[in-house]
């Protein structure tokens, strides 16, 4: 209903009806026409029955940054359709295609290299469909600008990836970025501050705590421990420990910490593999914790029972 109708100017009710076959709105109190020839603005699917839904539709689906046209272009057919048709259609099909591709823009035929090459990186990571169109949106604006040039389509939708998820707060590290992608992760690092630097896309600072139940999965820690972790990591933040650090490295730090709490231990290596950082950030991270959360004497409380 739209909202500039909110109340009966006969009677001031608030019980009205839309008819929406008749396009009125009527005061169910005093049986007023209030509007007798109001708009539909919603989708007009056109659908009597399920069967025949698909031919009578007369929208089409969104748009979206995920389609090099945004999903509102239309393809002359593939190779498999063709081939259903007769000599002389099927040769002007394929001459009508061969023009299509021929008059497309160099914009337009990187948009279709990339996001193909997105979609297969973002189905790698698993990444929910906001952040795969996030990332589209990124890139297609980054190819716009001519910020491509010069640099590899892959590093460049790598950077639009890494960035989307930052924003939607989806962890993701730069060793999966690279696993994913074939890129190596200071180049997809470097193309990811480029690309965002030059568009303006605003990246708040990851939180550590984001990263805890993945590491945790991933090493196989009860809940106890996980939950360990993240109050850890609160008192580090609390305490400032977390400036200038890297997320994924203070997360497995707090994390190695409360396995030993836990009596849960889990090897440096282990740690540091499945959070994409060395052991030596984990050992300085580590050390950084116990003394200024004075955590030691938890650690050896667990020695004692055991």
């Amino acid at each position: 209903m739209p909202e500039l109708v909110k109340k009966c100017p006969e009677c001031a009710g608030i019980n009205l009806f839309w008819n929406r076959d008749k396009g009125e709105i009527i005061c169910k109190d005093c049986g007023l026409v209030i509007e007798d020839k109001m708009v539909d603005f919603s989708q007009e699917w056109r659908e009597f029955d399920s069967e025949d839904g698909a031919s009578k539709r007369r929208t089409g689906a969104p748009s979206t940054y995920t389609q090099y046209d945004q999903g509102l272009g239309t393809e002359v057919g593939q190779k498999a359709d063709f081939m259903k048709l007769g000599g002389k259609d099927r040769n002007k099909f394929f001459r009508l295609r061969k023009w299509q591709y021929r008059i497309s823009t160099a914009i337009e035929r990187n948009l279709k290299l990339a996001l193909a090459e997105l979609k297969r990186v973002s189905s790698y990571l698993k990444l929910p469909k906001s952040v795969e169109e996030e990332a589209a949106r990124i890139y297609t604006l980054a190819v716009q600008r001519g910020l491509v040039r010069g640099r590899s389509m892959e590093s460049v939708v790598a950077g639009a990836l890494y960035a989307a998820c930052r924003r939607h707060d989806v962890p993701r590290t730069l060793d999966e970025l690279s696993e994913a992608s074939g890129i190596e992760k200071k180049e997809i690092g470097r193309t990811y501050r480029f690309v965002t630097r030059e568009l303006g896309v605003t990246i708040l600072p990851s939180n550590p705590a984001d990263y805890i139940a993945r590491f945790s999965s991933s090493l196989k820690l009860s809940a106890e421990t996980q939950s360990k972790a993240v109050e850890i990591l609160e008192r580090s933040q609390k305490a400032e420990l977390t400036s200038g650090r890297g997320p994924t490295g203070i997360a497995a730090a707090a994390l190695y910490v409360s396995s030993l709490i836990h009596g849960e231990k889990r090897t440096q290596r282990e740690v540091a593999d499945v959070a994409g950082v060395t052991e030596v950030t984990i050992r300085n991270r580590y050390k950084e914790l116990l003394e200024e959360l004075d955590l030691e004497k938890d650690i050896k409380k667990t020695k004692k029972k055991r």
